[in-house]
């Protein structure tokens, strides 16, 4: 099978949905596995998440992006002055799911979101969490784009690498992906009540479960 590069869109502690997902994509060592990044927050089972995506680094090129609900997660455990801001956007289903406590994060996990890279690319794609701007290279773009820009308010023209951006962050209510050509977005709003979405950028196979583990058909 030839080598596959998969983006993930927003999990936010949907671990039912990310696992439907593993199970039928079927990742070996040959596939880039590119997750948008906002693993935590929201949905019920972030620590679950986090545990999947570990276990992914033995199967496949896994290559997590950091979301800005990890930098907030980040912020809130070396700064206990900013938890409860956090808490209010999410982070309190976090906290519930590592048993009600900053404390009990796994040395493994901590590893993980430190580790959390800001963007991706290949020769044809660019991989970010939220936005960017189209006129400065990856290296260039600002942490407000990156991580919290939602494109419906500030739309980006073509890259001027001219690669395609697959990015997340911004819900699609409707459960299917914005296809703008050289910008997808792939943010299905799976916690919501919609989709999860994986999206092999090549071929355009895509594959979707929603909150419960029930592939889309």
């Amino acid at each position: 099978m030839p080598q596959r590069t998969i983006a993930i869109g927003d999990i936010h502690g949907c671990a039912k949905a990310l696992a439907a997902l593993i199970d039928v994509i079927d990742p070996t060592g040959d596939d880039v596995i590119v997750p948008l990044g906002d693993y935590v927050d929201r949905g019920p089972e972030s620590r679950a998440v986090v545990d999947l995506l570990i276990e992914l680094v033995d199967r496949c090129q896994l290559i997590p992006l950091l979301g800005n609900h990890e930098a907030m997660m980040l912020e809130a455990i070396e700064s206990p002055e900013v938890r409860e801001a956090w808490c209010r956007v999410g982070g309190s289903a976090t906290v519930e799911s590592y048993g009600g406590t900053l404390d009990e994060i796994p040395i493994d996990h901590m590893t993980f979101l430190r580790g959390l890279s800001r963007y991706h690319e290949t020769d044809s794609h660019l991989f970010v969490h939220a936005n960017y701007d189209a006129s400065l290279s990856l290296d260039q773009q600002p942490d407000r784009l990156l991580l919290w820009e939602h494109v419906v308010y500030t739309l980006p023209g073509r890259h001027c690498s001219g690669k395609t951006a697959v990015v997340g962050h911004t819900p699609q209510g409707t459960g299917e992906i914005l296809d703008l050509d050289y910008l997808v977005c792939i943010d299905t709003y799976c916690v919501g009540g919609g989709w999860l979405t994986a999206l092999d950028v090549e071929s355009g196979q895509m594959w979707q479960a929603n909150r419960d583990g029930e592939l889309r058909r």
